[in-house]
């Protein structure tokens, strides 16, 4: 390692001992261990779609238990065992939601927070029972019990109304247990050891690759002594700084001394994911081993047409869990960069995923290079990592951090439209009559005379788990219940006293009660799902009657149904969920309309408790829906995933708001409406994510005004700021500032966009070459390229305009145009490039040397004026800000920033950037000029060409 480079940093300083990486220990969480070693069959996302977030994210209801419970109740409680390996120290660590002593025994009790209701847990789920066995086992050993409890609490979210499972456990059993679980991980936990070690190795003698830019080592330097110190940096690093190489190589340092057991390296585009991988390369090129894991979105590495996740769409989702952990294994001991193309190369080997593959290696990689979303997206981000309360010794590096900014307002809110109520309304009644007319077409009825209703099938009050839960299997759960006259009784109460005794008095109505039964449609279908239980694998009890008349000759089978089931009704129909679901969206929509009714365009409002208990509602119909298993997929269900995954996001962002939330509504113009929870500051979510490691350097060449995003960014006042110096020399760029001409809305006119357009030809015509021009809007876009082509196109002079709707290989084909050599016959030729400010083409874009000479900037990149800025602006002035600053300025000169950013991009670059607005010389907009524009000049459209003409000189 070039310890001149951090000198200054360990001057004074002791390596790090307390709270870093044990370099004799191999980590692993409980939940990680059950994970990883139990799982087995398919992935399969028909069954249990539902998203995890309401179990694992429940953090309000585990408070809420908690603090009901007495004395004898601790919570939270941290444990952790070593265990002695070949030559280091396997340590296994998680934290109980509660430890129960009372009347001299122990129970270890595990919360799980659920929509789903809680007659039909019939039994806990297997891995939350590993769970909470694997605390059992540690807590028991540790305090020398005989035997131990555990309590499985399961809490209703929306009542707050609880389940419980209890088993208690022979020490000597649950260790046997314990024993094959952490020997079936000694295989793993052996690979991390040797890997370490070599990869520490390989540190200790790595060199900085490259001779340093000014001011580079530097740099490096203060990302060393943040992870040292456990903080946060706001690092601003010009262009050409080298700023992927100079975070990466510290980082890989510090890991090397214990400071992090991974990096993450963590963009906002798919581009800066190749640019760091490549830096990794680099560094591999000089010595290093380091097994680093690109993130792939699962569109994109997944090999069927459309990512149906299920074994009868995917043979890679069939029997993948079988298979996934020897294809992790092998490519772990053949491989060093796991890219897309190496993940599918194992994947297809071994007949598994690409992309729940990816996310398995991703536990054994040294760094993961992924978008921001895996870190920061309350339902997106690693639960493998980050899915515990425990802080992981992590190294977060985030590229292009002014994006992030965006990013979490985007990922911290939602939204949901009244439209959408409506119309999934409109769709499950379709499912019902469409169903109903089958069933009428193959005439058949069942006779539910003397069959149980579903409340009683579904409402078991005695569960037997003893078997599932002490057994040696920890998988092995008895999923079978038995029926008492008291569940039969409360399940009438449920219907005539519960919470939906009035969709039974409602119901006839609305076509939900089948008339021909007599009886409302869910409890009617008891019969069909209990003669199915008597029947055939597969048959239900209609379907089974006329298909054994036909096999004894005596009757013709009913007509085949479109979809190859012969009358079999879903269970979305005839179990009653679509009805229930039909009501409670029509209570959702109710509250929808009254708050439409309060607004004209937007409004803000205080109070949506009514609205939020309706929706709780249908959520908890729906989660129990979509536990159940379908024979056939009626067609609204891809609609209703949409749906519920939008008011599962909707909850999980409730949760969240505080002071730093604006709960508003909107009407368009169209008629539409919509509830929005808008997060206004996400200082604080993000802060939370970034808990969740040791240290975040968080960098971009325009993170200006650094304090600006220092506050938004959740940035502490004792985190570091840092403003790296520019590469280039001043004299190799012309900042040319116009003094006559601007975009502000009120001096648009004809003669205005005659200027703008005169201005590109005086820029472009002393030299050839290529050129981008960024305009604030298309329209204005399109305006000023039409001006151009009128009174300077020609001969010579060839451009090229981005599109709204620009594919992939459209905007490779555009930048083509500037990277590709000219022939001899088009060396005189001009490319001119109209862009729109803030788009694809603003930023992450490295065209070098000749491929960009100049950019020309017109108008000051200011967002147009909406609703939501407006509150953004409202706000931040109510707070103590500059609410136009804010909402407005900032993000706008970020923009601005980006694009000029696009020419220059090496030490040997020499260019022209025209910034075409005179607001750039009011004070405002000169104290966000980074220092490198210190020395610019102002211009009129008269004088451009002869300063442009000057500059040229100087280099040709």
């Amino acid at each position: 390692m070039e310890e001149e480079c951090f000198r200054e940093v360990r001057a004074g300083v002791e390596e790090p001992k307390e709270g870093s990486a044990n370099p004799e220990e191999v980590r692993v969480s409980v939940r990680r261990l059950v994970e990883f070693i139990l799982r087995h069959g398919d992935i399969d996302n028909r069954y249990h779609a539902s998203p995890d977030n309401a179990m694992q994210e429940g953090g309000r209801i585990h408070r809420m238990i908690q603090r009901r419970m007495g004395a004898e109740y601790q919570a939270e409680v941290p444990l952790k065992m070593t265990f002695p390996a070949d030559g280091y120290m396997l340590s296994v660590e998680g934290r109980a939601d509660g430890i129960i002593r009372k009347d001299g025994s122990v129970t270890i009790d595990e919360i799980k927070g659920t929509y789903r209701d809680l007659f039909r847990i019939i039994a806990p789920m297997p891995l939350h029972v590993a769970q909470a066995k694997c605390y059992a086992y540690i807590y028991g050993s540790r305090q020398g019990l005989e035997k131990i409890g555990v309590r499985m609490t399961y809490c209703h979210m929306p009542s707050g109304e609880i389940r419980y499972f209890h088993e208690e456990y022979e020490f000597e059993k649950l260790a046997e247990w314990f024993d094959g679980l952490l020997a079936a991980y000694r295989k793993w936990s052996d690979y991390s050891w040797k890997w370490r070690a070599v990869r520490t190795d390989s540190i200790a003698g790595l060199e900085f690759p490259y001779p340093y830019r000014e001011g580079q080592k530097e740099l490096a330097a203060h990302v060393y002594r943040t992870i040292y110190h456990k903080k946060k940096l706001f690092l601003e690093a010009p262009t050409g700084v080298g700023k992927t190489l100079s975070t990466i190589y510290p980082a890989v340092q510090a890991m090397g001394k214990g400071m992090g057991e991974k990096v993450f390296y963590l963009t906002a585009k798919t581009i800066t994911r190749t640019v760091a991988e490549e830096a990794v390369r680099i560094l591999r090129d000089k010595g290093l081993r380091l097994k680093s894991v690109i993130l792939t979105a699962k569109e994109k590495i997944c090999f069927m047409d459309e990512a149906e996740c299920n074994p009868e769409c995917c043979p890679y989702a069939r029997g993948h869990y079988d298979r996934v952990n020897d294809a992790v294994f092998d490519m772990l001991t053949s491989e060093e960069s796991f890219d897309r193309e190496t993940i599918a190369a194992y994947a297809e080997k071994h007949r598994v995923c690409p992309f729940e593959m990816c996310l398995d290696a991703s536990v054994f990689a040294d760094a993961v290079i992924c978008d921001y979303n895996y870190l920061f997206d309350p339902h997106v981000y690693l639960k493998r990592f980050f899915g515990e309360s425990v802080a992981g010794d992590y190294i977060f590096l985030i590229d292009e951090a002014h994006n992030l900014l965006e990013r979490g307002r985007e990922m911290y809110s939602a939204v949901l439209e009244k439209e959408a109520f409506v119309e999934l309304r409109r769709e499950l009644k379709k499912t019902i009559v469409s169903e109903k007319e089958r069933k009428r077409r193959n005439g058949k009825k069942p006779d539910v005379s003397g069959q149980m209703s579903l409340d009683m099938a579904l409402f078991p009050t005695a569960v037997s788990c003893a078997d599932g839960i002490g057994g040696g299997q920890p998988d092995a759960i008895d999923q079978t219940g038995t029926v008492s006259p008291e569940a039969e009784n409360a399940a009438r109460r449920e219907r005539e006293e519960g919470p939906d005794r009035e969709i039974h008095r409602q119901l006839r109505g609305t076509g939900a009660y089948d008339e021909e039964d007599g009886t409302a449609d869910w409890e009617s279908r008891a019969a069909e799902r209990h003669d199915a239980g008597n029947g055939d694998a597969g048959d239900g009890g209609e379907d089974r009657e006329t298909q054994d008349a036909d096999a004894d000759g005596d009757g013709e089978a009913p007509p085949q149904a479109a979809d190859g089931h012969y009358g079999r009704r879903s269970v979305l129909a005839r179990q009653g969920y679509a009805e229930k679901m039909m009501y409670h969206l029509e209570k959702c929509n109710r509250e929808l309309l009254t708050l439409k009714r309060q607004c004209e365009d937007y409004c803000l409002v205080e109070s949506i408790e009514a609205f939020v208990e309706k929706l709780m509602r249908f959520q908890e119909v729906c989660e129990d829906y979509l536990s159940e298993q379908e024979d056939r997929q009626p067609p609204v269900r891809d609609m209703l995933l949409d749906f519920y995954f939008a008011v599962s996001h909707f909850f999980a962002i409730y949760e969240l708001v505080d002071e730093n939330y604006v709960k508003y509504t909107r009407l368009d113009e169209d008629g539409r409406f919509f509830l929005k929870l808008l997060c206004v500051n996400p200082a604080g979510n993000l802060a939370n994510c970034m808990l969740r490691g040791r240290s975040t350097i968080l960098f971009s060449a325009t993170l200006l005004p650094i304090q600006y995003y220092k506050k938004l960014l959740g940035g502490e006042p004792e985190d570091y700021e840092v403003y790296a110096r520019s590469v280039f020399h001043p004299d190799r760029r012309a900042l040319l500032v116009a003094s006559d001409v601007t975009s502000k809305y009120t001096r648009r006119s004809e003669d205005e966009y005659g200027n703008i357009a005169r201005y590109i030809e005086e820029i472009v015509r002393n030299r050839h070459g290529n050129y981008m021009v960024f305009c604030p809007s298309y329209a204005f876009l399109r305006t000023v390229h039409l001006r151009y082509v009128d009174n300077f196109g020609g001969e010579g002079r060839e451009c090229i305009l981005q599109s709204e709707s620009m594919s992939e290989a459209d905007r490779e084909a555009f930048l083509d145009r500037f990277r590709r050599l000219k022939s001899p016959e088009e060396e005189d030729s001009i490319l001119i490039g109209f862009c729109v400010l803030g788009g694809i083409f603003s930023e992450g874009i490295d065209l070098k040397h000749d491929s960009l000479i100049g950019v020309m900037i017109v108008g000051t990149g200011l967002p147009q004026v909406s609703r939501e800025k407006e509150i953004l602006k409202a706000y931040f002035d109510k707070n103590g800000e500059n609410g136009f600053d804010y909402a407005y300025r900032y993000p706008g000169m970020n923009k601005v920033l980006q694009a000029a950013g696009r020419v220059i991009r090496t030490a040997e670059d020499v260019g022209i950037i025209a910034l075409l607005d005179e607001r750039f010389l009011q004070p405002a907009y000169r104290r966000l000029f980074p220092r490198e524009w210190e020395q610019f000049e102002t211009v009129t459209v008269n004088e451009a060409a002869k300063r442009v003409e000057r500059f040229w000189d100087q280099w040709l």
